[in-house]
């Protein structure tokens, strides 16, 4: 919090891009927001010498006086891995750690959200499409349909700017809470593979965010937990936590087999389903699972 202080952020003015959005709104976070903050949107050099926060425009980076830009001659400098900072870059750097309240944390999502940004407003190309022309719909395209259109008032970028902070703000908070919660049960998927007698199969908590944290070791090759449904799942480990390969399908006589028919193939009481893609099954219960288990590591 900054107390009842007048406190003004400068953003340039015109139209916005995606490192603008989410560099003010980190500061809006960071600052605890309040009818004492206001943002301006301005390329007035008296405007912006005389702000508090300075972000994406007046040509200096000087985070002991909190200005963040990167268009000066030379830019704001790298990452180690190559990625030109740009201002949601630079905030994050000096604030990150700060708002997300570990270091960890604020590092995952630098990694998530902060560095593709950056290099995106560099114009730092780091994708390739394996479809000729099929890209993901990101965060940028996100935010580039909210241009005004050659039909629409070119006048209200102030507006649509304001808006987009706000979702900015909705989007930052939840990544902290959705990255603090899956560093904190990493530990509790390490131990569980440090304490599995069997390192190709590892029983993990329903809810725990696995992928990732499996991926990394050489060994497992399923997982099994309790579902939300009371029954119990096994499911595939992959390598990468990007593909959708698993290092070892379920058999492919399971696929897409259902209840009779499941437990008859696999001769397991309690079977319900299998996916056609043979990476998820499903038993009615531990003793179930760990059957389907052994003859899926020995298939």
């Amino acid at each position: 919090m900054v107390g009842n202080k007048k406190i003004t952020i400068v953003t340039h003015s015109s139209g916005f891009h995606t490192d603008d959005i989410f560099a003010v709104a980190t500061l809006l976070l960071t600052l605890g927001g309040g009818d004492n903050i206001s943002v301006v949107r301005s390329r007035d050099k008296s405007i912006i010498e005389s702000a508090d926060y300075v972000t994406d425009v007046g040509d200096l980076y000087d985070p002991s006086r909190n200005r963040f830009d990167h268009h000066q001659k030379g830019g704001a400098g790298k990452r180690e891995n190559g990625v030109p900072y740009a201002s949601f870059g630079l905030v994050w750097k000096e604030f990150g750690q700060k708002l997300s309240g570990d270091k960890a944390v604020a590092d995952k999502i630098d990694q998530m959200i902060v560095q593709p940004i950056d290099a995106g407003d560099n114009g730092m190309k780091f994708l390739d499409a394996r479809i000729p022309g099929l890209y993901p719909f990101d965060i940028e395209l996100l935010t580039s349909i909210f241009y005004p259109t050659w039909k629409e008032d070119p006048d209200n970028f102030d507006d649509i700017f304001n808006t987009l902070v706000s979702y900015a703000k909705t989007i930052i908070s939840r990544l902290i809470i959705s990255v603090r919660d899956d560093t904190e049960a990493e530990s509790l998927v390490v131990e569980a593979y440090k304490n599995s007698p069997d390192k190709r199969l590892i029983e993990v908590g329903d809810r725990y965010p696995w992928e990732e944290v499996l991926s990394k070791f050489p060994e497992p090759i399923f997982v099994i937990y309790k579902n939300k449904d009371n029954n119990w799942t096994i499911e595939g480990v992959r390598s990468d936590q990007f593909s959708y390969k698993s290092r070892k399908d379920l058999p492919e006589s399971w696929a897409g087999r259902r209840d009779e028919e499941l437990e008859k193939i696999t001769t397991v009481a309690g079977a319900v389903f299998c996916h056609n893609a043979r990476f998820m099954a499903v038993n009615k219960t531990k003793e179930g699972i760990l059957k389907m288990a052994e003859i899926a590591l020995n298939s």
